[in-house]
């Protein structure tokens, strides 16, 4: 097959496939959790983990949700306010010069 027919037919199938997806009205719904329940499942993640391996109504992250807003609401509660704001002890080695 020579590389035109190749693209062509790719193109084909690309187009024949999107003709198939289906639209929906509004991805994000008027109640689905937004920044602020982002920020909160962030926060208590490590509890929300350790219950979600015994209790099956319990998840870590909400869906549906709004969709961007809350996951920047997540990283900020795991990354500034939950797991990852504990500081580690920082060691600061110095070099002595011998003369």
């Amino acid at each position: 097959m020579s590389p035109r027919v190749r693209l062509f037919a790719a193109l084909v199938l690309v187009t024949s496939l999107s003709a198939c997806a289906h639209q929906v009205g509004s991805a994000v719904q008027p109640g689905a959790p937004g920044f602020l329940f982002g920020l909160w499942h962030g926060f208590i993640f490590p509890v929300a983990w350790v219950l979600s391996l015994f209790v099956p109504d319990v998840a870590v992250y909400a869906v549906p949700n709004n969709g961007g807003w809350y996951d920047f609401g997540y990283f900020l509660g795991i990354v500034f306010f939950g797991v990852g704001s504990h500081r580690g002890t920082k060691t600061v080695y110095v070099r002595s010069r011998r003369a």
